[in-house]
């Protein structure tokens, strides 16, 4: 909703955007705020929650520095000023993944960048290309994360998007202990993608913060989910954009890992959790919220005992084959 909502800032008609009830919690005033500074009129629920109506207009280019790192934001911030008069340039206060620069230029736009900042000049036309989308790198992070945490386990993942900006969880994996191998590389349109094999070990523990958390917002729920069954635990700090996700991310993280049996500590920016812990199976919830639907079925794979979550079928929203792919992995 994000990233099309700065599409539809330049048109010439005007537009009305709708989510999910998960979405529909989502604040969207980090780029509504931006995108009437290049012009555009935008009206939403209490909040600057969805509903969004989107009244296209002419847009003029700005210079935006963005006050909290956000690919979406960028991406909608730089698709918005493919239809602007002038360039327009945005920086980020780290580096956020850069799917949305690699796609405008291989769709022929011409995208400047250099170091944490985009630049693109209004009125560039685009064109037709034949692309393969490879596997999702943070989908695939389940998976990853479940192997890691059973020693002598192994899981090949064929044709795995592998953009730099996206592996900080290989590398974690790595430096915690986890071994894994990449082969096969390759690069289409700008983006690499590859064939990735992990085996499970002993893991240690982590700290995730600054760029680090900003390059695993996505993958800090299982991550979170797993912390236990390290040795040394997994302390997270900086995050306290996972609290307007989905769901209020950090709090859900806490509320399950608790009635499964776990100790953590709950931060305002993050959490911090303790290795070597026993979990045992109990209800927990996903809050609507797919990732921690999917986080928690990982965790519950080393927990003794059955675990029922509830609202499963959130996961659903990103990755409807999720409990199906997960049950083929496993080996009982």
């Amino acid at each position: 909703m994000r990233v099309l909502s700065g599409i539809l800032a330049g048109q010439d008609f005007d537009s009305e955007l709708m989510g999910d009830e998960s979405l529909s919690r989502r604040p969207m005033a980090r780029i509504i705020a931006p995108l009437e500074l290049m012009g555009a009129k935008i009206t939403s629920a209490d909040g600057s929650r969805p509903p969004l109506k989107v009244i296209g207009r002419p847009l003029k280019a700005i210079d935006y520095h963005m006050p909290v790192a956000s690919a979406q934001v960028k991406s909608a911030l730089l698709f918005a000023g493919l239809f602007a008069e002038g360039e327009t340039r945005v920086e980020e206060p780290v580096t956020t993944r850069d799917h949305g620069e690699l796609a405008l230029c291989a769709f022929g736009a011409t995208v400047k960048q250099r170091g944490k900042e985009a630049r693109i000049q209004g009125g560039q036309k685009l064109h037709a290309i034949e692309a393969h989308i490879p596997g999702d790198l943070s989908s695939a992070s389940f998976f990853l994360c479940a192997a890691a945490v059973f020693p002598g386990s192994q899981l090949v993942i064929n044709d795995l998007l592998m953009n730099p900006t996206r592996t900080r969880l290989v590398d974690l994996l790595i430096s915690m202990g986890a071994g894994i191998t990449v082969t096969q590389l390759e690069e289409q349109h700008g983006e690499l993608r590859g064939t990735l094999k992990i085996e499970g070990k002993s893991l240690s523990g982590a700290l995730v913060s600054g760029a680090d958390t900003a390059a695993l917002i996505d993958e800090i729920p299982v991550l979170a989910a797993i912390a236990p069954y390290t040795s040394g635990g997994i302390e997270i700090r900086d995050a306290q954009e996972l609290r307007v996700k989905e769901s209020d991310r950090i709090a859900a993280l806490a509320t399950n890992l608790r009635a499964i049996g776990a100790e953590v500590e709950e931060r305002a920016d993050g959490l911090k959790i303790p290795g070597g812990q026993t979990l045992r199976g109990g209800e927990v919830e996903s809050f609507g919220d797919h990732r921690i639907a999917m986080a928690f079925a990982v965790a519950a794979l080393r927990a003794e005992g059955e675990t029922r979550i509830h609202q499963a079928d959130a996961a659903i929203i990103s990755y409807p084959e999720f409990f199906a792919v997960l049950e083929n992995l496993v080996q009982r």
